[in-house]
């Protein structure tokens, strides 16, 4: 029995402020549970809902130095879906109503939780063979693992992996004040190791001393190699080359199934779609006040509003997007600028733009149902789970070719007879309309041909199954068996 421990800030169920969190909630129960002990270590955030907090039990506790510092550590521990999850407890890291605040007294956060994850190893009675970390937040524990805690025999020859979920964030701080926190001394302060243009870098630690470095898509494996991606990094990254893996993300099948989901207004399949989606899209115009007709083009987005989700380009061509015979649904929230654009629109045409600026699931269930199209015309992407959500609903994703977009929408070729959605090369705002444009024209002149993309759109695979067969064969690798 192979064992892994995943080490992660943050957990679906538990707590979920983006992508991380599925992978490290939603992943773990997909491993063949005869052959991998998959089991997962968290922070015990006050915000965790009651309802799970009644249901730990206690584990052990211990006080842990912390450089001059001596801390609590408090470990508790619940099954959820057949997975065991522990949790760190320390009211004075993680009581707060966010798991992150200021960026330094992050870094002292999550110095505290790699290290009181590993030293809590001996305690629970559980000996991973690979601690499987994730972003920035853990990327200490492959340093410590190098460090001091080779002084005791149980943590010899464990292995890790770092997973990069978005190489943006990398946990910087200055050097001193880092020392100071790690009590790691004067040897891992170097360009080699954890320094980065003078100050000190925990994600880069993290990928200098993990046995593998993955990241979470094949395409953005390659792209951090360049300037434009690396953040910085690429130089590191492209050393470590022989040692990085890409693997896309997988989606929660059961969650995310248009034939189940209790959210949409009605239920379909690959079968039945031709006849009952449409049924989803009247409803979803009814309810946000949008004209009710069934030949309008609705092209839906849900997303944080952001620069790096390519909002720059749809306000560059907005006007054009929100022609009469297109209908656009827009549910999220970001930066004010975009919130602005979008909700001026949903004046301007109220018949046809709809500005939700807040972000609900069961909303999402519904666009992702009602709509005809989904545009995701991102600057950079690791792997994005909502184009995989709009395949598997028979939406059309139109994406731009980056990162996860890249490796999981196949572009629609009209000689071939293949393609499962719309995608451009460039960042580039004509690119993106003229591909909007030409999916409208096969919408509304060879519907025979859209219904085939969405055919084929829907027999993708893009469950955690395919994810976790991966993660197997890089497991195995890693331990030569």
């Amino acid at each position: 029995m192979k064992k892994i421990l995943f080490v992660a800030s943050e957990v679906v169920p538990f707590l979920k402020t983006g992508g991380l969190a599925d992978v490290a909630g939603s992943l773990p129960k997909y491993f063949n549970k005869k052959e991998y002990d998959v089991r997962v270590i968290l922070p015990k955030y006050q915000t965790i809902p009651e309802e799970f907090k009644n249901q730990m039990a206690y584990c052990s506790h211990f006080y842990m130095d912390l450089a001059w510092r001596k801390q609590y550590v408090g470990i508790l521990k619940l099954e959820y879906n057949g997975v065991t999850f522990y949790f760190v407890d320390n009211e004075y890291y993680f009581s707060g109503s966010k798991p992150y605040g200021r960026i330094h007294e992050d870094i002292e956060r999550f110095a505290f939780f790699s290290k009181a994850a590993l030293s809590a190893l001996p305690l629970i009675g559980f000996r991973p063979d690979i601690i499987h970390c994730h972003d920035w937040q853990t990327g200490l524990i492959p340093v410590y693992l190098k460090d001091s805690f080779q002084e005791n025999e149980f943590y010899h020859g464990i292995k890790s992996i770092m997973t990069i979920h978005n190489l943006k964030f990398q946990g910087i701080w200055d050097m001193k004040t880092i020392k100071d926190i790690t009590g790691l001394n004067e040897y891992y302060f170097t360009p080699d190791k954890l320094e980065a243009y003078g100050d000190a870098n925990y994600l880069k630690g993290g990928i200098v001393f993990a046995d593998y470095v993955t990241t979470v898509s094949e395409t953005y494996a390659q792209e951090i190699k360049m300037p434009f991606y690396g953040e910085g990094l690429d130089g590191l990254i492209n050393a470590r080359s022989n040692s990085l893996y890409g693997i896309v993300n997988g989606l929660d099948y059961d969650e995310y199934n248009p034939e189940t989901d209790s959210y949409i207004h009605k239920n379909y399949s690959k079968e039945t779609f031709r006849k009952e989606k449409i049924k989803n899209k009247r409803a979803l115009q009814q309810e946000l006040g949008l004209a009710a007709d069934d030949k309008k083009f609705v092209i839906g987005i849900v997303s944080r509003l952001t620069d790096q989700k390519g909002f720059d380009l749809i306000d560059y061509m907005m006007e054009e997007i929100c022609k009469e015979d297109t209908q656009l649904i827009v549910l999220g929230c970001g930066e004010e600028k975009y919130e602005n654009l979008f909700r001026h629109y949903a004046w301007k045409y109220s018949d046809r733009v709809s500005a939700n600026i807040f972000y609900a699931n069961d909303m999402s269930h519904k666009i992702y149902a009602g709509c005809d199209a989904f545009l995701m015309p991102s600057l950079f992407e690791p792997c994005g789970l909502s184009q995989l959500m709009s395949l598997r609903y028979g939406t059309v994703p139109i994406v731009r070719e980056t990162g996860g977009l890249k490796d999981t929408v196949e572009p629609y070729n009209d000689y071939e007879g293949t393609g499962t959605g719309f995608s451009f090369c460039n960042y580039n705002a004509h690119e993106m309309l003229n591909t909007i444009q030409y999916a409208k024209t096969i919408f509304f002149k060879k519907k025979r041909e859209w219904n085939k993309i969405i055919d084929r759109g829907m027999e993708q695979d893009f469950s955690w199954n395919n994810s976790a067969r991966k993660y197997e064969e890089l497991y195995d690798r890693l331990l030569g068996k």
